[in-house]
């Protein structure tokens, strides 16, 4: 099939190349600045319960190029899917680096690269969580940074940008949804639900 894939191809249309299948919707992708490889976000498909297959945040190895990652027959880490069935639906596929949670809207991914924030954030990514739009109790509505080692693995989700939300009101005023990052090292994030531009800077 064409469909559900990430392709590559030369400025003027020639040299397609598929570097990965399987993908169900993906909305932000970026390049590690040091190992080259590409990082995606892929949302997991709706109407598959509450916390049902989660947000995929998906890393492509250089051996993985070309490589399966599981839709429509496997979710998030290794969870077949009941309604559209496969035998050994899990078999060969490239599972996520880190999964972003049931309903999060995992969307924009940026790898910081600026001298403005401390030196800790330089090569780490950021990604907005738009948050749900069909889940009883709501989730997401944030920026989160990933933080993983030189080779970029063992990814751990750190919160960085909040308060869109109030899970007591079960209720949210923001959806952080992409990045900018400016020459000077600060970082813009755009509000989907108010049509905002946020600048994030940095004061020694």
């Amino acid at each position: 099939g064409v469909h559900g894939q990430i392709r590559r191809y030369n400025p003027d249309g020639t040299g397609m190349e598929i570097v990965a299948r399987g993908v169900r919707n993906s909305v932000g992708f970026d390049f590690h600045p040091k190992t080259g490889e590409l990082w995606f976000t892929d949302n997991g498909r709706d109407w598959a319960g509450e916390t049902g297959f989660e947000e995929e945040l998906n890393r492509v190895p250089a051996d993985k190029i070309g490589g399966h990652f599981g839709f429509p027959y496997c979710h998030a880490n290794a969870v077949a899917d009941k309604d559209v069935r496969k035998a050994d639906a899990c078999s060969g596929v490239t599972l996520p680096a880190q999964t972003m949670g049931p309903h999060a809207a995992a969307m924009g991914v940026h790898f910081y690269t600026g001298a403005m924030f401390p030196p800790e954030y330089r090569n780490t990514m950021f990604v907005a969580r738009k948050g749900s739009w069909n889940r009883t109790q709501k989730f997401g509505y944030d920026v989160v940074t990933v933080q993983m080692d030189a080779q970029g693995a063992n990814p751990k989700i750190v919160p960085f940008m909040t308060g869109f939300a109030n899970p007591a009101a079960d209720s949210f005023v923001g959806r952080p949804t992409y990045f900018l990052q400016l020459p000077d090292g600060s970082l813009l994030v755009s509000d989907e639900q108010l049509g905002a531009i946020y600048r994030i800077t940095y004061a020694r």
